[in-house]
């Protein structure tokens, strides 16, 4: 598929969730269940109910990839684990501090391990902190810390690596890669927006965006689970960083050359991202470059 269809569908399910998120608001209609895919054996990715997760069933126990949004949504994974084998769930790792991949833990046993980046626990800790509404549980923070590349873990009789380039989406990015399978798991560095999403609440950057998604992209991997959408292929990932680049380079050009944000954003063709229920939407892409290009 080119970059320009690919670009068309992404900025297509972009504005399809805007509108979404307005009828939702209106209507309130029941959450849709989960849907569970196999992707090799004992190893699955589960749709539905927040961000992407990851299910990864060895031989004593499960690991799961990233929690879901709300304890209910939380508890639907669990039960949907039950039904793929009765092996507890021991593991849980973080691809980073966002609510929809984070609080679904509430429904998760206590003492299970939790592992994330350093700055994944310290961005939940400020939420909590912060008594923000997005918080996660308190009872259910990291329990296990990545503070650098970690390419020989064994959990269970997996192998994998946690893998962290640097602030990219946010401060606390970790990507899992099970080299065997040759499977990726990057949390929200790859989602189906048009536009990679930055967070500069949390530190993210773009510049370091680019660093992370070139490392996705090397990995020697074939099927590459998204923190939101379809599995994707090493040329989608390839085509989506060359994209990131070069829309990148063009806004710093034009900074050059005084434009205004207005300007760039018409000049780039800026793509909307989705509303959040009643708080603003998310910054866009050519807006986190033009304020990381332009402050003082």
């Amino acid at each position: 598929m080119t970059y320009q269809k690919r670009f068309f569908i992404r900025f297509a399910v972009a504005v399809g969730l805007t509108i979404v998120a307005g009828v939702a608001k209106a209507q309130a209609p029941a959450a849709a269940p989960l849907v569970v895919h196999p992707l090799a054996t004992n190893i699955y990715w589960v749709e539905g109910g927040g961000g992407n997760s990851g299910v990864i069933v060895g031989e004593q126990g499960v690991t799961v990839i990233d929690a879901k949004i709300t304890q209910a949504s939380g508890k639907e994974l669990l039960d949907d684990i039950a039904k793929i084998t009765p092996k507890p769930v021991k593991t849980v790792i973080l691809s980073h501090s966002d609510r929809d991949h984070v609080n679904g833990l509430a429904a998760f046993p206590e003492g299970v391990t939790i592992i994330a980046h350093e700055n994944d626990k310290k961005e939940q800790e400020r939420a909590i902190a912060a008594s923000s509404k997005e918080a996660p549980p308190a009872s259910h923070l990291p329990t296990r810390l990545i503070t650098k590349n970690e390419d020989d873990i064994k959990i269970d009789d997996t192998s994998l690596e946690l893998l962290h380039w640097g602030p990219a989406h946010t401060s606390g990015d970790l990507v899992v890669y099970l080299p065997k399978p040759r499977i990726v798991f990057t949390g929200d560095l790859i989602t189906n927006r048009p536009d990679p999403l930055i967070h500069l609440e949390k530190n993210g950057s773009s510049e370091g965006w680019i660093k992370a998604a070139q490392g996705i992209a090397a990995l020697d991997a074939d099927t590459f689970v998204p923190g939101h959408g379809a599995p994707e292929t090493k040329a989608d990932i390839q085509a989506y960083v060359a994209h990131a680049e070069a829309k990148r380079a063009k806004i710093k050009d034009l900074v050059a050359q005084d434009k205004s944000l207005d300007e760039i954003k018409t000049a780039v063709g800026d793509a909307p991202t989705a509303q959040r229920g009643n708080a603003p939407a998310f910054a866009t892409f050519t807006e986190v470059v033009y304020q990381e290009l332009t402050k003082k």
